[in-house]
C-alpha cells in the first residue's frame, strides 16, 4: 500500500486542500484492495475465486431485467421474472424429491419448455444434467442411464412404453423418479401413467422462492454430454460450471451479442452446439426463441416477425433456408449473425449466402471436448474456405503423427487447448489419457493452417477414405458435386472394396422438380474431380439423408444401409 501511495504522490503532486484529493486517494485504495484480493484468490485458491456459478445468472436478470422478454416457445412468452419462478419451482421440486448436488438427472426430451427449465434448475442446484437424444432406442438409452449413474429421468410421454421396458434393468432409479413430460404430442403435462409421475404432479406444491444456496464452485460438474450417435459405446463429456461460464463470455463476444439481441434456435438443444447461443443468451439477459423442431418456412417467418438478430444452424438447415421458395433476403434485414456449426458449409452455399446476405456469416469449428475456431463475419470473404482462427485464450496447432508441429499449409491433426476444455470423459480415464496429451486435446480431425494462422478443415478422420493407399477426403469431392445445378445436398462415404480397400460413393438429394440419371451424374462428377482416386464408384439418389436430431448427416448409417442393400 505504501508503494502505491508513493507512486500516487510522485505523479499527481496533489494540493492538500484540493477537494478531489481525498477522492483520488480513496480510488487508489480501492484499486489496491481489489488487486491484492484478486492475487490472493489466484495464489491461495480462496472461495471467492471459485464462484463460477451459472445458476446466479437467471436470478440477476429476474431482478434487474424482470419484465424483459426472456423466452419464447410456441404461444408461450415469458419474461425473466416469470422464467425464474418456473425454474425455482422445478429446482425446489428436485430437492424435495431427494435429488441433491452432484447427483445425475437425465432427460430424453425434444425441444420444449420443460427441457429449458431443467437446464437452469440444474445450474441453480448443482444437480448434473445429462441430456439424451430422443432418437435413442431402448438399448442405447439403458446404456446411457446406467453409465451416467442417473438418479432421475425426465422423458417425453411418447417414451413411456420404452421406459417401461427398461425400468427393470435400472434398479438404481426409484420408481417415482421416472417423470413423464407432455402427452406424447407436446400439448399438456397432466398425463397419468401407471408407474410414472407426470411433470405437473412432480412440481405441484413446490415453492417459487430461490432454492437454498448449493455452494457451487467452478470445478463442479454442470452437465455430461454423450456422443450424438444412436449406437456405439457411450462417451460422456464432462463440462463444469467454469467451462460453461466461459461459453457465456467467449461466445457473447464472438457473436457480438448484447442484452438487446434476439436469438432464434430451431435445432435440437440436447447437443453441445445449442450451448453456443444458449449460454450467451442467459449471460446477457437477451431474448431466446426456441422452435420445437426445424422448419425452414417457420424459421423465415420468425426472423421477419420477431426481428431475430442471431441464429445458429447446421449446414443442412442453412441449405434448406436458402433453397426455400419463400426465402427473400429483404425480409431478413434484422439478422446480424448467421452461424454455421457442425460441419463446414459447402463453398457453393457460402458464396450464395455472402452474396444475398452479406456481412452476417460466421462459421465455427469446434469439438465438444473443448476448443474452437471462429470465422468472423469480417473474414468471411477474405478467407472463404477457412473455419476461422483461434479466439483469445485458445491455442490451436497442427501436429504430425510423430507429434511434431506442421509447417503452414501442411495437413495434420488439429489439436487445441483453452479454458473450455473438459476435465475428462466420465468414468473413462483411459480414453481421457489418449485424448488429452501434455495438456493438448487431440481432435482426430485433419486440417492445416495458413501463414496467417487461419484454420482449414480438410476432413474428419472418421470420414476419410483410404483408397489404394491414398487418403481421399470426402469434402473435396462434395465441393465438386454441389456445383451441379440439380444437386441440393451431397454426402460422400466409403465402402469396402477388394482391390482398392475402399471406394467413394456419392449420395445426393436433388432440388425439387430436378432429376438426373444416376449414371449421367456419375460421369459428370468423374470428369471434374481433380484426381482418379476421387472418382465415385456409384451415385445414390435419396429423398433425404439419415440425420441425428441436431440435423447432422449420419454417414455411418448411410454406409451401413448401402452395404447391406
Amino acid at each position: 500500500m505504501i508503494l502505491v501511495l508513493k507512486c500516487f504522490f510522485k505523479f499527481t503532486k496533489p494540493h492538500i486542500d484540493d477537494s478531489s484529493f481525498y477522492l483520488k486517494v480513496q480510488r487508489v485504495y480501492v484499486i489496491y484492495h481489489i488487486t491484492i484480493n484478486y492475487l490472493l484468490d489466484i495464489f491461495f485458491n480462496t472461495e471467492n475465486n471459485k464462484q463460477m456459478n451459472i445458476g446466479s445468472l437467471l436470478p440477476r436478470h429476474a431482478r434487474y431485467r424482470s419484465k424483459h422478454l426472456a423466452f419464447v416457445i410456441g404461444e408461450e412468452r415469458l419474461n425473466f421474472c416469470e422464467l425464474n419462478i418456473r425454474v425455482n419451482r422445478l429446482a425446489n421440486a428436485l430437492l424435495a424429491a431427494g435429488i441433491l448436488k452432484g447427483q445425475k438427472m437425465a432427460t430424453v426430451l425434444p425441444n420444449c419448455e420443460e427441457l429449458m427449465l431443467l437446464y437452469w434448475a440444474a445450474a441453480k442446484t448443482g444437480i448434473v444434467i445429462v441430456p439424451g437424444s430422443p432418437l435413442l432406442q431402448a438399448s442405447g438409452l439403458t446404456t446411457l442411464l446406467r453409465d451416467s449413474d442417473t438418479e432421475i429421468v425426465f422423458a417425453d410421454a411418447s417414451f413411456a412404453e420404452t421406459l417401461q421396458s427398461i425400468k427393470k434393468d435400472l434398479p438404481a432409479i426409484q420408481n417415482m423418479h421416472w417423470i413423464l413430460v407432455g402427452d406424447g404430442k407436446r400439448h399438456s403435462s397432466g398425463l397419468t401413467v401407471s408407474g410414472f409421475k407426470s411433470y405437473a404432479d412432480f412440481i405441484s406444491g413446490a415453492e417459487e422462492t430461490e432454492p437454498p444456496d448449493a455452494k457451487i464452485v467452478d470445478g463442479d460438474i454442470y452437465n455430461i454430454m454423450y456422443s450424438s450417435g444412436t449406437t456405439g459405446a457411450p462417451k460422456g463429456i464432462i463440462h463444469t460450471h467454469y467451462v460453461r461460464a466461459n461459453y457465456c463470455t467467449h461466445f457473447a463476444s464472438a457473436w457480438r451479442m448484447s442484452p438487446e439481441s434476439i436469438v432464434l434456435h430451431a435445432g435440437a438443444i440436447v447437443f453441445n452446439g445449442a450451448m453456443l447461443d444458449l449460454m450467451p443468451w442467459m449471460y446477457l439477459g437477451a431474448t431466446y426463441i426456441l422452435h420445437h423442431s426445424f422448419d425452414a418456412g417457420a424459421v423465415l417467418k420468425t426472423i421477419e416477425e420477431e426481428k431475430v438478430t442471431h441464429i445458429v444452424m447446421v449446414p443442412a438447415q442453412i441449405m434448406a433456408l436458402l433453397n426455400h421458395p419463400e426465402f427473400m433476403p429483404e425480409k431478413l434485414g434484422s439478422l446480424e449473425m448467421l452461424q454455421n456449426v457442425g460441419a463446414p458449409l459447402l463453398l457453393e452455399y457460402k458464396h450464395k449466402l455472402n452474396e444475398v446476405l452479406p456481412g452476417i456469416f460466421y462459421e465455427l469449428y469446434g469439438v465438444t471436448e473443448g476448443f474452437f475456431s471462429v470465422l468472423d463475419r469480417d473474414d468471411a470473404l477474405r478467407k472463404v474456405g477457412s473455419v476461422g482462427s483461434a479466439p483469445s485464450f485458445i491455442d490451436i496447432r497442427i501436429l504430425r503423427e510423430n507429434g511434431e508441429e506442421c509447417e503452414p499449409d501442411e495437413v495434420g491433426e488439429i489439436c487445441g487447448r483453452g479454458p473450455m476444455m473438459m476435465p475428462g470423459y466420465y468414468k473413462r480415464p483411459d480414453l481421457t489419457k489418449k485424448t488429452i496429451v501434455d495438456g493438448w486435446l487431440h481432435s482426430g480431425d485433419l486440417g492445416f493452417m495458413d501463414e496467417d494462422g487461419f484454420l482449414f478443415l480438410v476432413d474428419r478422420v472418421k470420414d476419410m477414405i483410404i483408397s489404394g493407399g491414398v487418403n481421399v477426403y470426402p469434402k473435396d469431392i462434395e465441393e465438386v458435386i454441389i456445383q451441379h445445378p440439380a444437386v441440393s445436398e451431397v454426402a460422400i462415404f466409403g465402402i469396402p472394396d477388394e482391390k482398392w480397400g475402399e471406394i467413394p460413393i456419392a449420395a445426393v438429394i436433388f432440388h425439387k422438380e430436378q432429376n438426373v440419371v444416376e449414371e449421367d451424374l456419375k460421369t459428370w462428377i468423374n470428369q471434374r474431380v481433380d484426381a482418379k482416386f476421387q472418382r465415385v464408384a456409384d451415385v445414390q439418389v435419396l429423398e433425404d439423408f439419415p440425420r441425428n436430431i441436431a440435423g447432422k448427416t449420419l454417414k455411418r448409417e448411410m454406409r451401413e444401409i448401402y452395404v447391406n442393400n
